[in-house]
């Protein structure tokens, strides 16, 4: 499974890409503003300035949610740098502009998907992404991980070359049941996947061997 870290900070995703599992990146309004990051020329900027640390994709989210506004919008962020794919929401108007911005050869990321008949309308339009939201479903008390599973069922059965990309991942165990469930992708916090390496049996492992070392060592 693939690793994005969703951010727009530029010293974690630096340290998501020297850890050596970082796959990509996904971004969106929010976090660029949490950021500080305001006015169209900056946030363009902000996006080639991730493209230049990374090796892999980086989605790139639209404001506008008419299917004119969103090509606009899609067209002059894929012409930013090779590695953008260009976020679009799963709306009538941007399975259209997934249709249209796929047929010219631009890579686009659906998001904002929460069942599989969305996924599905996606992936026929072209998507080379769809982004069912985990966390989200999970605060209304439906299960984001059966989501996960479904779509990625569907995709396979129907063989789709289009990608899950589980968003919304709050914490480790979600990256984990992603993982069980056939996500292609995981876009979360750097912390869930520092997490990964965390477990008490290593501690104290490596705190025996240094305590043995230091026993023979004087």
């Amino acid at each position: 499974m693939k690793f994005f870290v969703d951010t727009a900070n530029l010293d974690q995703i630096k340290e998501a890409q020297d850890l050596g599992v970082l796959d990509g990146v996904t971004t969106n309004p929010s976090l660029m503003a949490k950021e500080g990051i305001k006015g169209e020329a900056n946030i363009k900027q902000h996006y080639i300035d991730i493209c230049k640390i990374v090796d892999g994709d980086v989605s790139a989210e639209v404001i506008a949610t008419d299917f004119e506004g969103m090509i606009s919008e899609g067209e002059a962020l894929a012409a930013l740098h090779p590695q953008i794919v260009v976020k679009i929401p799963c709306i009538k108007d941007g399975i259209k502009a997934v249709k249209y911005l796929s047929s010219k050869g631009i890579r686009v990321n659906c998001t904002l998907i929460f069942s599989v008949g969305q996924a599905l309308l996606a992936a026929k339009a072209g998507a080379t992404y769809v982004s069912p939201f985990v966390g989200r479903l999970d605060d209304i008390c439906t299960d984001g991980i059966e989501l996960i599973a479904q779509i990625a069922d569907m995709f396979n059965f129907y063989s789709f070359e289009t990608q899950v990309l589980a968003a919304s991942i709050r914490h480790t165990m979600h990256i984990i049941q992603c993982v069980e469930a056939g996500a292609d992708v995981a876009t979360c916090p750097l912390s869930a996947i520092t997490g990964l390496l965390k477990h008490p049996l290593t501690d104290k492992g490596l705190e025996q061997f240094l305590a043995d070392y230091n026993k023979l060592n004087g």
